[in-house]
């Protein structure tokens, strides 16, 4: 797979077939997208093409909204080539390039530079300026300039139509069961461990793992049954640097060495049991793995969320918090034992490996 970032002279591909698109979350109306577009690149004996943009538009036209990314770059690049693409084209996204009309988008871009044979889009999708580019566009200057095209339906889930804005609706709420569905695997957050206060293990019984991470988007405040990995630290995708990159990824079923993964308990909150005695406390990512006795410490490690367990709770004292806290490790243990997920986890640097648990 290769990442560009320049497209200042054309492209030298065989066929390319092109989708275009944020893709944030990689859910599985994108995978269904870019399935289509594997196998038409496959039938025209072509190369699969995914035009992704960077930062998200949102960022730089409406900056106000805050809105929050489902998944990091480098997530979101290896998302996508683990599902075929070979090529992947990172536009920076500014102000200036979001005034090209969208006639003009098509002609540049997707003729002159990559020399597109076929276009595949979401049925929803706009693009250029004003988002004056549609699917019906597409079609006219396609027979214009001999290129196919297809639009590819939404995905739909519980009857609800799967989007990366509905995905961030549910993680906001803490349905990360609901999630699991519409990603086509368990949501994750990862970060470097790091020390904590150490009440976990020494006043609780139960030591936990705290985590720093580059994660905008973690699941509503509470505590949740996770599977957790533990793999190297992936090498970092610089944006600013990217410029055909090679980017080595696996399948399940390739050899690769694995991850370990655990299952646990996780807390996102401030632990308002201690607030008092403590003061002021930080939001905090915590995680207890079951039997597991070894030093994270400045380990990577990612969380999976498999399900909601319940709310983040102020207890009377540290007796009753000790004693939901095993309820909350058996129910955990109880929903860990019957829900099954595929986890995108960890191995070696520039790998993504998938799990189906």
């Amino acid at each position: 797979m290769e990442i560009i970032k320049e497209l200042q002279t054309k492209l030298d591909y065989p066929n390319p077939v092109v989708t275009i698109g944020n893709f944030d979350g990689v859910h599985i109306g994108h995978q269904k997208i870019f399935n289509r577009v594997v196998e038409k690149a496959h039938e025209l004996n072509g190369t699969a093409v995914a035009i992704t943009f960077y930062p998200h538009p949102v960022r730089v036209l409406a900056p106000d909204k805050g809105l929050k990314i489902l998944t990091t770059f480098e997530d979101k690049i290896r998302l996508i080539a683990s599902t075929g693409i070979k090529v992947i084209i990172c536009i920076n996204f500014t102000k200036e390039f979001s005034r090209i009309d969208s006639e003009d988008f098509i002609r540049n871009i997707l003729v002159e530079k990559i020399g597109a044979k076929w276009v595949t889009v979401g049925h929803n999708y706009a693009f250029g300026k004003g988002k004056k580019g549609t699917t019906s566009l597409l079609r006219r200057k396609g027979k214009k300039y001999g290129f196919g095209v297809s639009v590819v339906r939404y995905a739909k889930v519980y009857d609800d139509i799967v989007s990366s804005s509905r995905v961030r609706s549910l993680l906001l709420r803490g349905r990360v069961c609901e999630t699991l569905k519409m990603l086509g695997r368990a949501y994750h957050i990862e970060g470097a461990v790091i020390k904590g206060a150490g009440r976990g293990d020494y006043l609780l019984n139960t030591p936990t793992a705290n985590i720093t991470t580059p994660n905008e988007l973690v699941p509503k405040e509470g505590v949740y049954a996770v599977k957790i990995s533990i793999g190297r630290r992936q090498e970092a995708i610089d944006f600013v640097s990217v410029a055909r990159v090679p980017c080595l990824l696996t399948k399940q079923g390739q050899r690769t060495r694995a991850a370990e993964v655990h299952n646990g308990i996780a807390n996102i909150g401030k632990n308002p049991t201690f607030a008092t005695a403590f003061g002021n406390i930080q939001m905090s990512y915590e995680v207890h793995i079951f039997d597991f006795n070894k030093n994270l410490l400045g380990q990577e490690i990612r969380i999976h969320f498999i399900d909601r367990i319940r709310d983040e709770k102020k207890f009377s004292g540290i007796g009753e918090l000790k004693e939901q806290i095993k309820k909350d490790i058996q129910k955990a243990k109880e929903i860990l034992s019957k829900r099954k997920a595929t986890l995108i986890y960890l191995c070696e640097q520039n790998v993504v490996s998938e799990l189906k648990l």
